[in-house]
């Protein structure tokens, strides 16, 4: 097996590219964030905020009607649009132009809203990060995968990576089996972990960043909303990816020394997310 790239200082910047101090809102990307359902519209909320913290020039959620107020008043930059039905997705339809979609967050996994994302992947040309509930759903009906397009990006932690590729015994051939998956189905695929690996067919790249404070819940979701903002805005699937791993787990190694392990949540990967950036671009200069 080939040994890993190590995604540092180094990695990084041969792939970020800095913002155009000319640029406005209409060329910083459209994305997308689908999911949410009753009880899980904290997990689209924090997708969502993340993707605009990254840089987004516009974000859109699509969500069940109960999650509308909530997202309205929690985050008034994102714009919303609502399915028919009241507590889960049933159906989506959307009349905008987004440059990458991120699905999965609070999706839940009611058989309308598994109908609801086969409709989708039939249809679908936009750039994918698949994360959460739209991966079960994949694990479900796994003759769906061929819809996925060429280097869709997976976000699967440990459990959802096992429904997908079966289980494994040692690390060794967890990695075997990811990379003839990835293989498989041409999918970049972020293993979530200690350390996150990002598999794109026959090479592996290992981050260097991030800590045990981002072991709890919602962080998932914000490095969905993290990597679908790269993807809009025009970064290579294989670049996001790699970007958003690194600066998800660069917010909680800056953090770290404020906020300790214990009282580290999702939204402070959030409000850090300015400071790797900061961090980014005084190592570019």
């Amino acid at each position: 097996m080939t040994n890993p790239i190590y995604i540092d200082q180094k990695e990084i910047l041969k792939r970020y590219k800095s913002i155009d101090k000319h640029t406005h809102k209409g060329i910083q990307g459209h994305a997308l964030i689908i999911g949410g359902s009753y009880g899980k519209i904290g997990a689209v909320s924090l997708s969502s905020k993340a993707c605009l913290k990254t840089g987004c020039g516009l974000v859109t959620v699509f969500i069940p009607k109960c999650g509308y107020d909530i997202l309205q008043i929690a985050i008034p930059e994102v714009m919303v649009i609502t399915d028919n039905q009241e507590k889960f997705i049933s159906n989506i339809i959307f009349n905008i132009k987004p440059q990458a979609i991120g699905i999965g967050p609070g999706l839940g996994l009611e058989i309308e809203t598994q109908q609801a994302v086969y409709k989708l992947l039939q249809t679908n040309k936009i750039p994918l990060v698949i994360d959460a509930d739209a991966l079960n759903i994949l694990s479900k009906n796994k003759e769906w995968l061929p819809l996925l397009q060429p280097k869709t990006i997976i976000t699967p932690h440990p459990k959802e990576l096992e429904r997908l590729i079966g289980k494994w015994n040692s690390d060794a051939e967890k990695l075997e089996k990811t990379i003839a998956f990835s293989k498989q189905y041409n999918l970049i695929i972020v293993m979530k972990g200690a350390p996150t690996r990002i598999i794109d067919g026959d090479t592996i790249y290992e981050n260097t960043t991030g800590n045990a404070a981002l072991a709890t819940a919602g962080t998932g979701d914000v490095l969905t909303g993290m990597i679908t903002s790269l993807l809009a805005q025009s970064y290579e699937p294989i670049s996001a990816a790699i970007l958003g791993v690194y600066l998800h787990g660069l917010t909680a190694d800056i953090a770290l020394p404020e906020t300790g392990f214990q009282s580290f949540i999702a939204s402070d990967v959030i409000s850090n997310i300015g400071k790797a950036f900061l961090s980014l671009e005084n190592l570019s200069k």
